[in-house]
């Protein structure tokens, strides 16, 4: 009888536990990746049963209609997780709160048994107009008294908190004294909200305001961010608009790699909405982000655990000033 050579033992043993660790990553990172629902993807989400672990809807489109949309949705939602995400919150205006807003937000969120409900750090609108547009905040100590005020009053009204995102911004106040991640972990600190973190969007507001996305990331507190966002932006040289129209770019992959890796795996959703692509080419570009963190788990593997930004980022080399024609034209155009 050949006795087993107790280094091959060792070897065999070591290699089922790396393949059970592969097999658990790799289901973790499927039980947390999602995508935006569509319209027009309706038919072949009931038709096919896609493998994806969960969509998130955009709530106002939903909120106030009947018929077919909230047909087609409730009978996603009977087959898949959903989560809400808002763009006319308005957390930081001025207005009043709509409490009736509120209330059809509230009553989506339970018919759906939204596991979340999220909208933007951001105004949309005063006295009542809503100008359909993300606007920025000034990140002044005023301002963030104001939000964390109306984050409890939104947090107690709806009994759950709310989950707000970083917005991508062209513009900054002459008045800001706090930077956005100070901004946001400060939000935390005083609410208890959460945070969706668009990764695309501070790539973008970085570039535009000439900061340092790197940073950002190193400074918010990632043990608050309950949910991620990818999506693809257009580049216009001296600035970049989020267009949600197109893949990922390469330049946002390392930054959603760190991220990711910060938040131990959390829920990540990839956004579009001009030019829809087929489902499946939907479906493939999400699964990129896949890609992205098995590579990233066999490169941590081969040369440690350091998943610092430092080498796969150069901030410098993307760094050019916002200009704001292309917001207000000129009074003499």
């Amino acid at each position: 009888m050949i006795k087993e050579k107790s280094g091959s033992t060792a070897d065999r043993k070591h290699h089922e536990q790396a393949e059970t660790e592969r097999r658990a990553l790799n289901q973790r990172i499927d039980d947390q990746l999602g995508l935006g629902l569509r319209s027009t993807h309706f038919s072949h989400i009931l038709n096919e049963n896609p493998n994806v672990s969960w969509f998130e809807i955009i709530s106002e489109n939903f909120m106030d209609s009947g018929g077919r949309p909230r047909h087609m949705l409730n009978q996603i939602a009977e087959r898949y997780p959903i989560v809400m995400h808002g763009v006319s919150l308005s957390i930081g205006s001025v207005d009043e709160l709509d409490y009736g807003y509120l209330t059809r937000l509230k009553s989506l969120a339970s018919e759906v048994n939204a596991k979340w409900v999220s909208d933007h750090l951001c105004w949309t609108g005063v006295m009542t107009l809503n100008s359909h547009d993300l606007l920025p905040m000034p990140m002044t100590e005023e301002s963030l008294k104001h939000v964390c005020e109306r984050i409890e009053k939104v947090q107690d009204f709806l009994g759950r908190p709310l989950v707000l995102e970083n917005p991508s911004t062209y513009m900054q106040y002459k008045q800001s004294d706090i930077s956005e991640w100070e901004f946001f972990n400060e939000m935390f600190s005083r609410t208890g909200c959460k945070m969706l973190l668009d990764v695309n969007n501070v790539y973008v507001s970085c570039f535009n305001s000439q900061t340092n996305p790197h940073e950002y990331l190193e400074k918010i507190n990632f043990k608050h961010v309950r949910q991620m966002h990818l999506a693809g932006h257009e580049h216009c040289g001296d600035y970049i608009v989020d267009t949600h129209d197109r893949p990922v770019s390469e330049e946002v992959w390392p930054l959603f790699e760190y991220a990711w890796n910060r938040t131990e795996g959390v829920a990540t959703c990839l956004e579009w909405d001009g030019n829809i692509p087929s489902f499946d080419a939907y479906l493939n570009e999400l699964l990129k982000a896949k890609e992205v963190l098995l590579k990233s788990k066999v490169d941590s593997d081969t040369i440690g655990n350091d998943h610092s930004l430092s080498s796969v980022y150069d901030t410098n080399k993307h760094s050019i000033a916002t200009p704001l024609d292309f917001l207000v034209p000129s009074m003499g155009d």
